[in-house]
């Protein structure tokens, strides 16, 4: 079925607004057990390193905001990779164990196999390695999964809507082949790069006709080396036109692929995990499904975000960032001032969008864009 069309709405540019970073007047040293007011704990940080794509996906940058015209931020103004594997290093003493890059596509920004090197030698204050992963819409990851595997990443997602190549290349706007992407996944699997999460972004009338080829497909040909995900269509951003009746709740979904390939529910792996998990009953592996609208899971949400120019997010959803680069340039601001810093701003956290999500549906709310802090 044809993308609908969408109403265009003016981009809010949040990369140059950013609430200072206050240093508490005693910097104690983390002890990794900070809790925000919620008492959810810190323990996973998404680092964005570009805010380009070579994608334009219609949920998420959208070619008609997304043109030649715009302008994305130069590199002077990006973290460099030092500044990055510094924040990385402060985290983990807060209480961080995985960290996941993204983007925009993350594949896009030079030498990023150098970045995964470096955080890979970083360690908890118990001497763990960190969990080390990267979210990819897969275009580029034929000729870069071997360097990454070898740089020490130790897993992958990949973004992918549809299996039709019809639909596909009329999702991501830029005709893109989706078998392009399918060697990307048997290249990160050839490389050790497993077990591989695939992301589905569903919505109704766009490719929820996709959703059963999807299955079928990995189940058949990757059972228990790619693991099928399934993500309701958020309102992230103001540029991708959401509508709720664009989203196919999860208990549908599963209702489609349990008339078909009976399912029955798993445990969670870790807490704070997004998926919901589904074997096949057959043991041909299983699924997720991430209810980000229907079934929010703000109550052990976990996660800060950190954006390509250094600031720090405490929510998917939030519309003003805390400025951490204005710190780390600083020769006068030692990392003993800037973790108190984070551990601060984390303490004061007290987030919960999706759970009040239409509360007041007319109140304007200026929200970042997908692309610009990665999911």
């Amino acid at each position: 079925m044809a993308e609908r069309s969408i109403p265009v709405v003016a981009l809010v540019d949040h990369r140059r607004a950013a609430r200072p970073m206050p240093i508490p007047p005693r910097a104690e040293r983390p002890d990794g057990q900070v809790l925000d007011r919620r008492g959810r704990p810190l323990r996973d940080l998404r680092i964005s390193v570009t805010d380009r794509c070579n994608f334009r996906c219609s949920y998420c940058m959208p070619k008609e905001v997304f043109d030649k015209e715009h302008a994305f931020l130069p590199h002077a103004e990006l973290l460099s990779f030092e500044e990055i594997t510094r924040l990385a290093g402060l985290f983990a003493l807060h209480g961080v164990k995985k960290l996941r890059i993204t983007g925009g596509e993350p594949l896009l920004r030079k030498n990023l196999e150098i970045l995964i090197a470096q955080l890979a030698q970083l360690r908890t204050p118990t001497g763990d390695k960190l969990d080390l992963t990267l979210t990819t819409n897969g275009s580029l990851l034929a000729r870069k999964a071997q360097l990454l595997k070898d740089a020490g990443l130790d897993r992958v997602t990949v973004s992918l809507d549809a299996l039709d190549d019809a639909v596909f290349r009329r999702m991501n706007d830029v005709d893109f082949p989706v078998a392009e992407v399918m060697r990307g996944i048997e290249a990160a699997l050839a490389a050790g790069l497993a077990p591989i999460k695939v992301n589905m972004v569903v919505r109704r009338g766009v490719n929820d006709g996709q959703v059963l080829p999807m299955a079928r497909h990995f189940r058949e040909h990757f059972a228990h080396r790619v693991v099928l995900r399934f993500i309701e269509f958020m309102d992230v951003g103001a540029t991708n036109g959401w509508r709720m009746d664009e989203v196919l709740p999860s208990a549908r979904l599963l209702e489609r692929i349990d008339a078909a390939f009976p399912l029955r529910a798993l445990d969670p792996t870790a807490p704070g995990e997004t998926a919901g998990r589904w074997a096949y009953a057959d043991g041909a592996g299983e699924i997720g499904v991430i209810s980000s609208v229907t079934q929010a899971f703000c109550g052990d949400c976990n996660r800060a975000r950190l954006s390509t120019e250094g600031k720090l997010y405490l929510c998917l959803f939030a519309n003003q960032g805390h400025d951490l680069r204005a710190l780390l340039r600083d020769p006068a601001i030692d990392d003993a001032q800037i973790a108190a810093a984070i551990g601060a701003v984390w303490s004061q956290r007290a987030d919960r969008y999706s759970e009040l999500r239409g509360a007041v549906p007319d109140a304007p709310r200026a929200k970042l864009e997908m692309s610009y802090i990665g999911g």
